[in-house]
Formats: structure tokens, sequence, C-alpha cells
């Protein structure tokens, strides 16, 4: 049996992940989310170091739940079924994930091979079209167009190493979180 003051104290956050969870996935899913969100705080919460970041990790942990419904049902779908709208509307905490991936995306780059870096350089960063950084360098777009590419898949294989994003259904970033074993650029995934 659970005591009274613990059940207290479970109300209030599953109210408040319930409603995080049902502005991103479909209403008849939700009490699935939840339940497995709340089991997961629920069997890690003794790892939490800081009781100031246990807000921010709990909805961490339905973000990665969240992610984990819509990898799950991409893996699997259902044939006939109709396809689920998801909420079009970014959040703003997941704006902020985005942001901070963003904040530390430089560095990645910044450890590419040469051609690499400065094609990423000046479209990703300093967001000019391939046409214009092509011109910029003086290579053909085409040439760009390569170097832009390889070095996007250089990008994402240096990151992957490092941290564990979370995407949404849309692939926007929800979440991140660096890897035990990950070695990327100083600050990477840290916050």
């Amino acid at each position: 049996m659970i005591a009274t003051d613990l059940r207290d104290a479970w109300g209030p956050l599953e109210g408040s992940v319930r409603r995080f969870v049902a502005r991103r996935v479909a209403e008849d899913v939700v009490d699935d989310v939840v339940q497995e969100t709340l089991l997961r705080v629920h069997r890690s919460a003794h790892a939490v170091d800081d009781d100031g970041s246990f807000g921010g990790w709990v909805y961490q942990v339905a973000r990665s739940a969240v992610a984990e419904h819509y990898r799950r049902q991409a893996r699997s779908p259902v044939s006939g079924e109709e396809t689920v709208e998801l909420p079009i509307a970014v959040e703003e905490d997941d704006r902020e994930a985005a942001r901070e991936v963003a904040s530390w995306l430089a560095a990645f780059i910044e450890t590419l091979p040469e051609p690499y870096r400065e094609a990423l350089r000046l479209t990703e960063l300093e967001g000019l079209t391939q046409r214009e950084a092509a011109d910029r360098v003086g290579v053909s777009v085409s040439g760009m167009k390569s170097r832009v590419q390889r070095g996007r898949e250089r990008l994402r294989e240096a990151v992957v190493r490092c941290c564990e994003i979370g995407l949404d259904a849309r692939g926007r970033v929800v979440s991140c979180a660096p890897r035990v074993d990950g070695g990327g650029p100083d600050g990477c995934c840290s916050g």
C-alpha cells in the first residue's frame, strides 16, 4: 500500500504530466504515455541529484516517452489505420531544446575537416544558400552541394556519437542528453 503523503505528492505531478503529454499525442494514448512516464520517473527518481532540476527532469522523461511512442508507431504502422495528425504548435520547451542543440552545434562544425567545415559554416551558420556559398568559395554549385551533404552526414555522425537527441514525429528536437561514452566538443549537450 502507498503511504498517503506519497499518494498526495503524485497527484499534482500526474496532472502536470498529463497536460504536457495531452498536447503532444492523440487522446486515446495519453493514459499509456503518462503511465510510462510516471513509471520511468518512479524507477529513476533516486538518480536525480539536484532537487531544483527535478521538474525539468520529469518533463525530459515525458518528452522521451512521447518520442518513444512516435518511434514505436512509425516502426509498426497498422495497415488501413488513419494517419494521426500531430499537433502543429511548437511548445516553448521544445523550442528551448532546439535552441540548446543549435548553441553547441557550431562546436561540432568546427571539428569537421576543412571543406565540410567551411561549407556548413556558410550554409548552416551564416544562412547563405548553397549557390551563394559556392560563389563565395569559388566552386561549382554541385561541388558545394556535395560538400554540404557530406558535411551534414559527418556532423550527424559526430552528434550521434556524443549525444542522445530526442525528436518528435516531425523531426523537431524535443530533448538532448550527453551519452555516457560520448566524445564531443566541450560544452556539447550539457545545457
